[in-house]
C-alpha cells in the first residue's frame, strides 16, 4: 500500500506510550496498535484530528505516501 504509517516514529519522537496516547485520544489501545504497525486500510478525520491534537503534529508528519511503480492494470 502507498500509504505508510509513522504513527511509531512520531511517539517515538514525543516519548509517549501507546496506552497514554490511548487515554488522551479515546481509541482503545488494540485499534491505535493496528494503526501503528500500518494493519488498517482507513482512518476517521476524528481520530487523526484526535491524534495530532494529543501528539502536537500534523497528518503528514503520521501519513506517508510512496508512489507504488507496480502497474494496476495488465496494459499499464
Amino acid at each position: 500500500m502507498p500509504i505508510i504509517m509513522r504513527l511509531d516514529r512520531v511517539m517515538a519522537d514525543r516519548k509517549i506510550s501507546l496506552k497514554e496516547l490511548s487515554e488522551k485520544v479515546g481509541v482503545a489501545n488494540v485499534n491505535l496498535s493496528k494503526m501503528k504497525t500500518g494493519k488498517i486500510s482507513a482512518v476517521r478525520f476524528s481520530t487523526l484530528e484526535a491524534i495530532c491534537e494529543a501528539l502536537d503534529c500534523q497528518p503528514g508528519d503520521i501519513l506517508e505516501y510512496q508512489k507504488d511503480d507496480t502497474p494496476k492494470h495488465s496494459w499499464d
